[in-house]
C-alpha cells in the first residue's frame, strides 16, 4: 500500500471513528460511509483526498456512480457521506475550503413500501415448528416483527434486561426497551400474543442450558435475548455470550426459510415488510399519528403519513360510503344488492 493510501485510510479511519463516538451513527451507517469513501478512492485514482475540489465530487456523486449503476436513491448515502467528511475536514484544519459544500442530494420519488399482507402473516406466524426449541424462538421473534413492527436492527439488540413488566390498571403487561437508528431508546407495549410467546421461549429448557451471558459497557451483567444455535466460525466453548447474538441476517434468512416453506411471495419476505405491516395496520384503525410515531420510533411524522396511502380497507369503506356512485342509480345497482357483503 502507497504512504498516499495509508494516509487517506487513516483520515477516513479518524472521521469514522469520530461519527461513531460523537455523533452517534449506528455500525451499519458507519459501514455504509466507509463503502462510499472507499469508491471515493477508487474514482480519486491515487489522488489525496483532501486535493479533491468541488468539480471532482460532482462527478463523483453523480456521473461516475450513475455510470458504475448506483440509481439516484443509492446514490444518497453517498453523498451525505462525502458532505459530512469534508466538513469534518474543514472543521479540523486539514482544508482550508469544504469542497462538498454545494453538493446536492438527487430529486427522487417517493416509492410506496412494500407489506406483507395480514393472510400471508398468519401463515409466517403458523410455520415455525412449536415442538422445537427452534422454533418456538422463530416464533417469538416473527411476534415481535409482526407485533411491535421493530427494525431487525432493533430486535437483534435486545437483551434480557430489556424485557420489563409494569401493572398497566392492576394486569401484569411485558413492555420491551427498544434501542434502534441513532441509538435512540423508545418503550414499546408488547401484545399479549408475543408476550406469551417470549414467556415460551424465555422458559424452556434448552435456553436454560445456554450460556449467553455478558457484561454491558457499564460493567453490568446481561444476557442476550435472541440466540443463534450454531455457528460455522466457532468452536462450541467459543459460541458463548455476546458471540451468542442471533444476527440480522440470521433473522433474515430465518423468514426466508419459513416464509417459503408457507408459500409466501419472495418479496415480502423481509423484516421490513413485517414493520410496514405493522405501521399499515395502526393506519387502519385510525391511531393519532403522534402515537403511530412513538410506536414505529420515527423523528419525523412526515416518515409515518406514507402509511395513510397504505391503509387500503379504510379507503374501501369510504369509496363505498362516499363516492358518488354509491349515491346514485346504476346498470348494477340492483345486482350489488343481491351480493354478500
Amino acid at each position: 500500500m502507497s504512504d498516499q493510501n495509508t494516509i487517506d485510510d487513516q483520515i477516513i479511519d479518524d472521521w469514522l471513528t469520530y461519527m461513531e463516538a460523537s455523533r452517534g451513527r449506528t455500525v451499519r451507517t458507519i459501514e455504509c460511509y466507509r463503502g462510499a469513501l472507499m469508491r471515493l478512492k477508487e474514482f480519486m485514482a491515487g489522488k489525496p483526498l483532501i486535493e479533491a475540489d468541488a468539480a471532482e465530487l460532482e462527478v463523483f456523486c453523480g456521473l461516475w456512480l450513475h455510470k458504475k449503476g448506483v440509481i439516484a436513491r443509492s446514490r444518497k448515502p453517498y453523498i451525505s457521506a462525502v458532505k459530512g467528511f469534508y466538513a469534518w475536514l474543514k472543521a479540523k484544519g486539514n482544508v482550508k475550503g469544504n469542497a462538498a459544500k454545494e453538493l446536492l442530494h438527487p430529486i427522487t420519488g417517493h416509492p410506496l413500501p412494500r407489506t406483507i399482507s395480514l393472510a400471508n402473516a398468519e401463515k409466517l406466524m403458523w410455520a415455525p415448528d412449536m415442538g422445537t426449541f427452534v422454533g418456538i424462538r422463530d416464533a417469538a421473534i416473527l411476534s415481535l416483527l409482526i407485533g411491535c413492527g421493530l427494525r431487525v436492527s432493533g430486535l437483534t439488540a435486545l437483551n434480557e434486561s430489556d424485557l420489563r413488566t409494569l401493572e398497566i390498571e392492576c394486569v401484569p403487561r411485558m413492555t420491551i426497551r427498544v434501542t434502534e437508528k441513532g441509538n435512540r431508546e423508545r418503550i414499546m407495549p408488547v401484545p399479549r400474543e408475543a408476550e406469551a410467546l417470549l414467556r415460551v421461549y424465555l422458559g424452556h429448557e434448552d435456553l436454560a442450558r445456554i450460556d449467553r451471558s455478558f457484561r454491558d459497557k457499564a460493567g453490568r451483567t446481561d444476557k442476550v435475548l435472541f440466540v443463534s444455535t450454531k455457528s460455522p466460525t466457532l468452536a462450541p466453548h467459543e459460541h458463548i455470550g455476546e458471540k451468542r447474538r442471533l444476527s440480522r441476517k440470521g433473522v433474515r434468512e430465518m423468514i426466508q426459510r419459513h416464509g417459503t416453506k408457507a408459500g409466501i411471495p419472495e418479496r415480502d419476505l423481509h423484516p421490513h415488510a413485517m414493520r410496514h405491516l405493522f405501521g399499515t395496520e395502526l393506519q387502519e384503525e385510525d391511531v393519532p399519528t403522534l402515537s403511530m410515531s412513538e410506536l414505529m420510533g420515527h423523528v419525523d411524522p412526515k416518515s409515518t403519513s406514507i402509511y395513510a396511502q397504505l391503509a387500503m380497507r379504510k379507503k374501501m369503506t369510504t369509496i363505498d360510503r362516499a363516492a358518488p356512485l354509491s349515491k346514485m342509480k346504476t346498470p348494477v345497482s340492483e345486482l350489488l344488492k343481491r351480493l354478500p357483503n
